[in-house]
Formats: C-alpha cells, structure tokens, sequence
C-alpha cells in the first residue's frame, strides 16, 4: 500500500484559518470596542462634570502609588514583605504624632488648669 502525499491544501487552510483567528480576532475587538472619549461622551452631563473635578486627585493618587511601587520594588526584599514594613512604619509614625499632639496639647493645657486652681484656691 502506497502512502498519499501530503495534503498541503489542508495545511494551508489550517495556516489561513489560525492567522484568521489570532489576528482578526484581536483586530475586531479593537474595531468594537469604544474609545475613552466616546464612553466619556456617553456619560451624563453631572457624571461628566465630577468625572472632570476628580480627574486631577485620581491621576495624582495613581502617579504616587507607582512611584512608591518603584520606590518599594528596589528592595531585595518581596515587595509584599515590603509594603507591609512600610505599612508598619506609617502606622508607628502615625501613633508617635498623635501622641507627640497630644503631650503638647496637654502642655498648653496645663498652666490654663493650674491657674485656674490657683484663682479658685484649690492646692495641688
């Protein structure tokens, strides 16, 4: 029994329909799908307009959380190990100013109360 040949149309369909579908399939989608300004314009008049006071915040918020992402993945460290040692250190931070507020408002608080006492004549 003699073996055919082999079917080179068959390998060509098979070639066209793949580079259909791995090209044309991305390229309908981008073709489909809508544009940042064509769903902006979409949007009602007041979401257009807290959309656009927002705009400036969110950009700024996003432009330092990825430099502090830059910052953080210089570590050798696993950059979630990271961000949890400076999520500690924020904290610490945080609570050594409260407390640092807190001792001075207590400061100026302290000879209001004393004079006070020294006006009722109440000792110590």
């Amino acid at each position: 029994m003699a073996s055919k040949g082999r079917n080179w149309r068959l390998y060509a369909k098979m070639l066209g329909v793949g580079v259909a579908v791995c090209v044309g399939g991305p390229a309908f989608t981008l073709w489909v799908s809508p544009t940042e300004d064509e769903l902006f314009k979409k949007y009602n008049p007041e979401l257009q307009k807290r959309s656009l006071e927002g705009r400036y915040e969110k950009q700024k918020e996003f432009d330092d959380f990825v430099s502090n992402l830059k910052r953080l993945a210089k570590s050798d460290k696993a950059i979630w190990y990271v961000q949890k040692d400076e999520e500690e250190r924020r904290s610490n931070e945080a609570k050594a100013a409260k407390r640092m507020a807190e001792k001075t408002r207590e400061a100026a608080v302290d000879p209001v109360k004393e004079e006070m006492r020294r006006e009722a004549g109440l000792s110590k």
